[in-house]
């Protein structure tokens, strides 16, 4: 315990031992998925899919466990799955980069990471987000999360006329709601665990509805796969131009405000903010998720991030670097039992994503609502970070709207003609005080 309490941060006055191992498994489970699904995205480039497993497992096992030690907060990273798409697409299919010139810019994007977070510039964008925006972010990734596990369950599927609507009662759909109602029943009964033990009764049960799928001669146990067909496949050949810059910036920016407004939204979860609104060994957490691309472009594989599905780790009280370096030390075994982690399907880990989405609304009741311009930026990132999929355009599109509104409420503020010695006045002097701290 002196060895988990001097490099984890566990505190065993305030914290269990079980509980945290409990919430590093249920973190792995729920965002397990990334192993099956990475390589199926980014093997559509030409990369081999069994290297593109173990590249996985192994990113976001180093991520992970420098994350733990460094920062010793219970959060998980591994490959985003928004820039794993962007990597295979975009980058390859789209703009016509080989995979090897993608993988160097990627080994790119991460040095630039390391030195901007070094000089703590990472640092300073978090700092300057204002306290309301960051209850907004907090509860809009708690939708986000909770929309994910509807649309993973094909609860939700997008449609023609509405964009999206209620899908089909196929087998993962009920499986789905089978796993939402369970998370829900066992967490109101106070049930320790449940997030974890719901995931696992929802793949159980999927076996008979069909859903959860045994392949013939099934073994649970596997070697791990090759990496030598990607492993520092590296080409710098042609990348000395402007299209490269505008792709490593773009790939910066998406990454800077995913990683911030999560890494914002998980620590209001865990109960660590200071009053001022900082965030301990923050700088950390974000050194690990710059190193962690660097090692993951190294291996074969596209960038890493923070991730959301964290949060289902600390609904279930993790509160140190145990949880986090739980979901490293699962990753590595994930190697050898690949055959078992690819069996949960997507559908049994909605109820946990859900349940995770009721639990980060609490944050909307800290939001200022009798001022429209703190309302409406937070609405906006709120609302943008589901119906745009993303946490970084959320973050963008509040941050904008704020920068305008506020602004104009000062404006409106000043052009009331009220006397300097009413205390109108007085109050508006008082207010815009405080505006300008909030602007700079």
């Amino acid at each position: 315990m002196n060895f988990f309490e001097k490099t984890l941060g566990f505190d065993p006055k305030t914290m269990k031992f079980r509980t945290e191992l409990i919430a590093g498994a249920t973190t792995f489970l729920t965002m397990s998925y990334i192993l099956a699904v990475n390589p199926a995205i980014l093997s559509s480039t030409g990369m081999d899919k069994g290297a593109l497993f173990t590249a996985t497992a192994i990113a976001s096992a180093i991520a992970t466990l420098l994350l733990a030690f460094m920062a010793k907060l219970p959060f998980a990273q591994a490959p985003s799955m928004g820039l794993n798409a962007f990597f295979a697409y975009t980058l390859c299919q789209a703009m016509g980069f080989s995979w090897q010139h993608s993988l160097a810019i990627m080994l790119i994007e991460g040095i630039a990471f390391i030195v901007i977070t070094f000089f703590n510039v990472r640092e300073m964008i978090l700092d300057s987000i204002p306290a309301n925006l960051r209850y907004a972010i907090s509860a809009g990734i708690g939708m986000f999360i909770a929309f994910i596990g509807l649309k993973n369950a094909g609860i939700i599927v997008s449609k023609e006329g509405t964009f999206v609507g209620l899908g089909a009662f196929t087998g993962p759909c009920l499986l789905g709601i089978l796993a939402i109602l369970l998370s829900g029943v066992l967490m109101a009964r106070n049930v320790k665990g449940s997030l974890f033990w719901s995931i696992i009764i929802a793949t159980l049960a999927g076996i008979p509805m069909g859903v959860t799928e045994i392949p013939s001669g099934w073994l649970p146990v596997s070697a791990p796969q090759d990496l030598s067909p990607i492993f520092c496949k590296f080409d710098f050949t042609g990348l000395m131009n402007l299209k490269t810059v505008l792709v490593v910036f773009s790939l910066l920016i998406i990454n800077i405000f995913d990683t911030i407004g999560t890494l914002m939204g998980l620590a209001e979860k865990t109960g660590i903010v200071g009053e001022d609104g900082t965030i301990p060994r923050v700088k950390e957490a974000m050194m690990s998720d710059a190193i962690g691309t660097t090692c993951g472009a190294m291996l074969g594989s596209s960038t890493l991030t923070t991730y959301v599905e964290s949060a289902s780790g600390i609904a279930e009280g993790g509160k140190s670097g145990v949880t986090s370096f739980t979901v490293g030390i699962l990753f590595l075994i994930a190697l050898f039992l690949s055959p078992v982690f690819l069996l949960i399907p997507s559908a049994a880990t909605s109820g946990a994503l859900v349940m995770v989405g009721v639990l980060m609304l609490d944050s909307v009741k800290k939001i200022n609502l009798n001022d429209i311009s703190e309302s409406f930026p937070a609405f906006i990132t709120m609302i943008t970070m589901v119906l745009c999929y993303s946490i970084a355009d959320g973050i963008c599109l509040g941050i904008l709207s704020y920068v305008i509104m506020k602004p104009a409420r000062a404006n409106g503020s000043r052009s009331t003609g009220r006397s300097a010695s009413s205390p109108s006045c007085s109050c508006s002097t008082l207010y815009s005080d405080k505006l300008k701290r909030e602007i700079y």
